[in-house]
């Protein structure tokens, strides 16, 4: 159990965490200045750019690296020595699958062009019945009416007979 305080503290819990943090900073920057002037800064300085130096070498070399490995991987591929390398065998999977789906897609590309061509074979087939259909329909239309009306003739005792005057073409 904690110990009633009966005294009074004008400061609030803020004001004494604030009260704290400000003895840290100046804590802190005390022992900052004593490092600089026993020159320990300097040393830490010179530390932190070859740190920075060796990581930017270690970073260049690991793009170098990138570089002749993406290299080396077109020239694999271009040589075919890719079917046989280690780093490849462990996505062969995908390779396989990427290859499944390239030969599915071509061989719809082309079923979907054979189709058009049979499609527009068919069109031109159902419009070459069309316009027979049509000429037949006016054939049909041209005898039906010449032997309805020689028919008709025919039943009342009259003879066709061709017209007196000659034939006149009519133009426009």
């Amino acid at each position: 159990m904690k110990p009633y305080n009966d005294e009074f503290n004008p400061l609030t819990e803020e004001d004494l965490r604030r009260r704290e943090e400000d003895e840290e900073f100046r804590r802190r920057v005390r022992n900052e200045v004593r490092r600089i002037q026993s020159g320990e800064a300097d040393e830490d300085i010179e530390r932190d750019i070859e740190e920075e130096e060796q990581e930017r070498q270690q970073a260049h070399e690991a793009e170098e690296r990138e570089r002749k490995k993406r290299s080396a991987l077109r020239w694999m591929i271009f040589s075919g020595s890719i079917l046989t390398s280690r780093h490849v065998a462990g996505n062969y999977r995908y390779l396989v699958i990427i290859a499944f789906l390239s030969l599915i897609s071509i061989m719809v590309m082309f079923w979907s062009l054979y189709t058009d061509m049979q499609h527009s074979h068919m069109e031109r087939e159902v419009q070459l019945l069309r316009e027979r259909s049509i000429r037949l329909q006016e054939q049909l239309y041209n005898q039906t009416t010449h032997q309805a009306i020689r028919d008709e003739l025919a039943r009342r005792g009259m003879d066709l007979q061709d017209p007196k005057r000659a034939k006149a073409v009519v133009e426009d």
